[in-house]
């Protein structure tokens, strides 16, 4: 066969598996995976091997140019599709919006940092192809699971601590609630995301809870990798993230995550309130003049908390955020004034201070979050 004929044929190759349609659809979120996409799909390529699949690269607009890298594999791998997220940040989110691309009756979601093994793709499509289950997770606590090399000590411990929280206050019976790394049937996803938390990155978590019962579950043990480029993208800020979802699902979504994202930072801010107002006390400044700088320096406080955690997806950076930093102050004036108000006139016995404090700063907190969310942090 010469080389042109051989070439035909590979562009026939492509555009058969081009024309069959994906029984799996996997979902790779990704925020600087630049070095390790081409690795994962030459792995996907390998351990999908006779699986009608697609790859769904769901990219939060890397700064390291992860969605040009995924592009140009597209553009000579017809299974490759990419979905670039411009304003929106979250693993949970690109999850669902990559759920929700695809038209194959099965869909499979991991990292794409290589820390979850491909290999086992096949076992839990399998599984699902029996039809006694909805939702295969690939668990590191069942036997024969571990977290290998891929958790340091700290973490591995604080995902102990979240899978019993889970197991404890949601009921889950799962055995790894905190996996990443699971397969499920498409049209059971699709008639739970309109209850999904865009939020966060426990997508499993919310979709367990959230189904209430209804899903068959399987789960399977593996073993997780260790990262091998680029950087976790958890940071300790994610705690009080997932600390917002589980009051959330324990409430029954009655509340938004988010609003429980502002309030646990609130709570945060509670506390830097009363150690500066104690502190003004101490250096001589009266009670109103203590309490309004205790009340900006915990604003200062619960900006960039929030900037960082409650509003991640709408994140302000450079000018924008000293301009959102004014905005903050400006609208949290108005709480202020409350929380002066409020304080002063409980404020009658020194002893008292701490009552006084906490009662002032809970009344600015509901203004706070209505104006801060349509204002400082309004969608673009």
């Amino acid at each position: 066969m010469s080389d042109d004929n051989a070439g035909e044929g590979g562009a026939e190759a492509q555009t058969g598996v081009a024309a069959q349609a994906a029984e799996l659809s996997v979902i790779l979120p990704s925020f600087n995976e630049a070095a390790n996409i081409p690795i994962l799909v030459n792995l996907l390529h390998t351990a999908l091997a006779g699986i009608a699949w697609e790859a769904i690269v769901v990219d939060d607009n890397s700064p390291d140019g992860t969605t040009d890298v995924a592009r140009k594999i597209a553009l000579i791998d017809p299974r490759i599709r990419v979905i670039r997220r411009i304003g929106r940040r979250g693993l949970s989110g690109a999850c669902i919006e990559g759920i929700l691309a695809s038209s194959a009756p099965f869909v499979a979601v991991m990292d794409a940092d290589l820390q979850h093994d491909e290999t086992m793709l096949p076992k839990m499509l399998a599984e699902l192809r029996t039809g006694d289950a909805d939702l295969v997770v690939a668990s590191r606590k069942v036997d024969g699971g571990t977290v290998g090399e891929g958790l340091s000590k700290i973490r591995a411990w604080g995902s102990n601590i979240a899978n019993s929280l889970a197991q404890k206050l949601l009921n889950v019976t799962l055995e790894d609630p905190m996996s990443g790394f699971f397969m499920v049937r498409r049209e059971k996803a699709e008639a739970l995301a309109p209850k999904l938390s865009p939020q966060g990155f426990k997508i499993l978590l919310d979709l367990v809870s959230s189904a209430k019962g209804s899903l068959r579950i399987r789960e399977l043990p593996f073993t997780f990798r260790e990262r091998q480029h680029g950087e976790s993208k958890l940071d300790t800020l994610v705690t009080f993230d997932y600390f917002g979802l589980l009051l959330a699902k324990y409430f029954g979504d009655v509340i938004s995550v988010r609003f429980l994202m502002f309030g646990l930072v609130g709570a945060s801010g509670l506390v830097v309130h009363l150690v500066a107002l104690r502190l003004f006390l101490l250096g001589g400044l009266d009670f109103n003049m203590g309490q309004t700088a205790a009340s900006f320096v915990a604003m200062t406080s619960n900006f960039f908390l929030n900037n960082q955690l409650t509003y991640r997806d709408r994140r302000l950076r450079g000018v924008q955020a000293v301009i959102g930093l004014l905005t903050f102050y400006a609208v949290c004036s108005v709480g202020v004034l409350a929380n002066v108000g409020v304080a002063n006139l409980i404020y009658a016995d020194p002893s008292y201070w701490w009552f006084a404090g906490t009662a002032g700063a809970i009344m600015g907190a509901v203004w706070n979050y209505a104006a801060s969310s349509a204002l400082t942090w309004r969608k673009s």
